[in-house]
């Protein structure tokens, strides 16, 4: 892939003496790209790599053309886990303002991050306070302080209402026609019709990888779940 933003080299990541990544390859350029399998295939185990949080047992990865993890990407990329990572005892401008001076982000970050994520109703309520959704919400506009480069997603829209749903992939999108590449990651396979691309995973494999238009072409399904069921039972690499 031209003008790649992620580039992942034989990637082997043990946990429990298990091999749950064994010789990934895999590379991740602009836009909106999904990566879409059932929960334990190895998805957080992925972006967490990516991030460098993950200790690894062999392979490289590279962001930006530095490695994963290293200093020159601490203000490039942002990482939302599955949990919120936020304070419950401040609120989301509280937050968001102790996390700016972390982060050395300008003076118009926290407004516009708040604004971002649409919490404006909420900026001055206690997040502990605030529904998971919100919650979720207040853990994105921080990961936006510094308008990363590489905006890494683990299952961002888990509980959310359709409405809410819609919004942040709205969001998503419009965060990639301003330059960055988001990668997020789904077990909800109707989710998969909203990305770029995407990267079916199963076992610690990808098993797809496609716009979905054309994973679908590649075994006839109607619809992604179905092309993903039709490449797990045909055992298509």
């Amino acid at each position: 892939m031209m003008n790649s933003v992620v580039a992942v080299r034989g990637l082997r990541v043990v946990r429990g003496g298990r091999a749950v990544l064994d010789g990934l390859d895999l590379e991740v350029g602009a836009g909106v790209t999904g990566l879409l399998g059932p929960s334990g295939c190895g998805k957080s185990t992925l972006l967490r790599a990516l991030v460098g949080v993950q200790r690894t047992a062999a392979g490289t990865v590279e962001v930006l053309g530095h490695p994963a993890g290293s200093r020159p990407l601490r203000h490039r990329v942002g990482y939302v886990t599955q949990a919120a990572s936020v304070y419950d005892d401040l609120t989301v401008a509280e937050n968001l303002r102790f996390f700016a001076r972390v982060l050395d982000a300008g003076p118009d970050a926290v407004e516009r991050a708040v604004a971002a994520v649409g919490l404006g109703a909420h900026r001055d309520a206690v997040v502990g306070r605030l529904s998971g959704g919100q919650r979720s919400r207040a853990s994105l506009a921080v990961a936006l302080l510094r308008s990363p480069d590489l905006l890494v997603l683990d299952e961002p829209t888990v509980g959310l209402d359709p409405v809410l749903r819609r919004d942040l992939w709205s969001l998503f999108h419009r965060l990639a026609g301003g330059g960055a590449a988001v990668l997020v990651s789904s077990h909800v396979m109707d989710e998969a019709e909203r990305c770029d691309r995407l990267l079916l995973m199963r076992e610690g494999r990808i098993i797809a990888d496609d716009s979905p238009a054309g994973v679908k072409r590649r075994v006839g399904a109607a619809d992604v779940e179905g092309a993903f069921l039709a490449l797990v039972e045909g055992g298509a690499a």
